[in-house]
C-alpha cells in the first residue's frame, strides 16, 4: 500500500510539471502572435435559443449567467497577465458572445460569419458563414493574434473540435487546432 501511495505521488508530481510546461509553451506561442484564437462564449445556461429569438433584443436570447461574467473576466485577465498581443477581437452578433467580448477585452467588432447556425432557423447559413470566415482569415495580416468570440457550432465546424463554454482554442491560419486552454467559471 505504501508503494502504491509513492507511485501515485510521483505520477501526480510529473503530470503537474508537464501541465505547467505545456501551458508555458502555449503562452509563448500566443505571445509570438499570428494565431487565430477562437473563444466559445462564456457560460450561458441552457441550450440553443428560445423560439422568439431576436438578434436585436438580448431579452429574447440565452445570456451569460453571473458565472459566465466571472469567466469572461478570467479570460480577459489571462490575456492581460500574459501580455498576449491582439490585433482585433471579433464577436458573433449574439448577445452572449458580445458580452463575453466586452467583459474580457472591452473593444470588439461584430461579424455575422461568427453567428450561430445551431437552430433550424439559421442552419441554412452554415456554408456561407464558413466561406466568409475562411475568406476573412485568408486576407488577415497575422502579425498579432486574431480573437474570434463565437459559438460551439462555428468552432466545431471550423476546427473539428468540441469546445467547452469559455474555452480558448488556438489555431493557425489553415484552421489547424494547435492547442486549447479551459477557463473555469
Amino acid at each position: 500500500m505504501k508503494l502504491l501511495k509513492i507511485i501515485i505521488i510521483i505520477f501526480l508530481a510529473l503530470t503537474i510539471e508537464i501541465k505547467a510546461d505545456t501551458e508555458k509553451e502555449i503562452i509563448n506561442n500566443l505571445q509570438k502572435g499570428g494565431n487565430l484564437i477562437f473563444i466559445r462564449h462564456a457560460y450561458a445556461p441552457g441550450n440553443g435559443d428560445p423560439e422568439n429569438f431576436d438578434i436585436n433584443n438580448c431579452d429574447t436570447q440565452r445570456n451569460l449567467s453571473q458565472s459566465g461574467r466571472l469567466q469572461s473576466r478570467k479570460i480577459g485577465n489571462f490575456f492581460k497577465e500574459n501580455d498576449i498581443p491582439i490585433k482585433l477581437v471579433i464577436s458573433s452578433e449574439w448577445c452572449r458572445c458580445k458580452e463575453t467580448a466586452l467583459i474580457a477585452f472591452k473593444n470588439y467588432e461584430t461579424e455575422n460569419f461568427l453567428n450561430s447556425f445551431y437552430s433550424a432557423k439559421f442552419a441554412k447559413n452554415r456554408k456561407m458563414q464558413m466561406k466568409k470566415l475562411k475568406d476573412y482569415v485568408k486576407s488577415w495580416n497575422g502579425d498579432k493574434n486574431l480573437v474570434l468570440v463565437t459559438h460551439f457550432v462555428v468552432i466545431s465546424e471550423a476546427l473539428n473540435y468540441a469546445p467547452s463554454s469559455g474555452e480558448i482554442v488556438i489555431a493557425d491560419k489553415n484552421f489547424k487546432k494547435l492547442n486549447s486552454i479551459e477557463i473555469n467559471y
